[in-house]
């Protein structure tokens, strides 16, 4: 099943949402140097795109785009690259004409958006840069304001592309509401960052990564332990897989399906090429196809464990949203456990 977030197949596409803590700035610190590049790289990609159109889609090949991918590396525009690199995934799919286009949309949209920086808000233009592959370094992150707040750990998933695991943590703030994701990232054997445990609360403070729709954090201050203060009981630590385990801890406010689509729309309101989002669903009722009415990712097995949990009676789930369907991450049974699913 394909990641969210742009997840292509090559690791420029990690790179280019921060893997790492040393990058290029997108302002001056840039470079006049770079943003020449990256302006050429996006010109070709224009040029590639109506062309497309112009031919049909039909007639695009594998190896057209993994050359364009490799040009708009050395381009400099390392996240536009990792979009290229999907477009294999996108044609492999049965419904791929209305995928490849949803993709080659996007592309043009973002290529047009990079033009454009000029005339666009500050917070958008941010957007437009981290999507392009300007990185922002750690340390301007954790400089910036940061959001403290009792966060729930609703879930994690881990990606592997070219020998790279990418660890994603799904967050949500108790009184703020606030979504986050938190990334993580080791070669493949490697142990990952396994602090975040999927069910329990966090009094933490977050910095967020700049943008129009900020979700990427970073966890700046870890306070003291809200167990302390709530009478939240561990009852397993993790020391394997997550799927399964059941911790305690309060269950994280959810809403109706129709306040969970409302809010991906103000995401994607804010950054069009949002691809992921974190969702809580109250009252929830899971079929092998649907979770509260939405459907499910057609790249997911049934949800058995999920149905047997909800046993007909509807529960809280936290699930990711993808524009393909939602991905069950955790459920809260009747006693107010977290189950991994």
């Amino acid at each position: 099943m394909a990641g969210p977030l742009g997840a292509a197949v090559s690791s420029a596409g990690v790179a280019a949402f921060g893997a790492g803590s040393k990058g290029v700035g997108g302002g001056a610190r840039g470079g006049a140097g770079r943003r020449a590049r990256v302006e050429a790289g996006l010109a070709e990609l224009e040029r590639w795109l109506a062309d497309q159109v112009r031919k049909g889609l039909a007639a695009a090949s594998e190896s057209e785009w993994q050359h364009l991918a490799r040009r708009l590396v050395d381009a400099q525009a390392p996240g536009v690259a990792a979009m290229v690199g999907g477009l294999a995934e996108a044609r492999s799919a049965a419904d791929w004409p209305e995928r490849l286009l949803a993709q080659i949309a996007m592309l043009h949209l973002l290529a047009a958006g990079h033009r454009g920086l000029g005339e666009l808000p500050d917070e958008l233009a941010q957007t437009v840069r981290t999507r392009v592959g300007y990185l922002v370094t750690r340390e301007k992150v954790l400089a910036g304001p940061a959001v403290r707040d009792l966060w729930h750990v609703l879930g994690r998933r881990d990606e592997t592309h070219d020998r790279l695991v990418t660890r994603r943590v799904w967050l949500l703030g108790r009184r703020t509401g606030r979504a986050a994701l938190v990334l993580s990232f080791a070669p493949v054997g490697r142990p990952l960052d396994d602090s975040l445990v999927t069910g329990e609360l966090l009094d933490a403070s977050l910095a967020f990564y700049p943008g129009a729709s900020p979700l990427r954090a970073l966890v700046a201050t870890r306070h003291d332990e809200p167990s302390a203060a709530t009478g939240i009981e561990r009852l397993e630590r993790l020391q394997g897989p997550e799927q399964g385990r059941r911790v305690s801890a309060p269950v994280p406010p959810g809403g109706s399906a129709s306040v969970a689509l409302d809010t991906v729309a103000k995401a994607l309101a804010g950054d069009p090429w949002t691809d992921s989002w974190p969702l809580v669903l109250a009252g929830a009722l899971p079929t092998a196809g649907t979770l509260a009415g939405l459907p499910l990712h057609p790249g997911l097995a049934t949800p058995w464990r999920l149905i047997a949990l909800s046993g007909g009676r509807p529960l809280t789930v936290a699930a990711e949203w993808t524009p393909r369907g939602l991905v069950p991450l955790t459920a809260w049974d009747e006693q107010g456990l977290a189950v991994i699913l």
